[in-house]
């Protein structure tokens, strides 16, 4: 524990996860928005 050093901790791998999950859900509220709005043409 003496040997810490604020800053010094990789978080690539953490910031490659977040960026794929702000991604999916980026596409996902994309895809359900083109959803709905097909939904509401069809049903006129």
């Amino acid at each position: 524990m003496a040997d810490y050093k604020p800053g010094n901790m990789d978080i690539r791998v953490q910031e490659r996860t977040f960026a794929g999950f702000v991604r999916f859900v980026t596409v996902s509220v994309v895809v359900i928005i083109c959803f709905l709005v097909f939904l509401a043409l069809v049903n006129g």
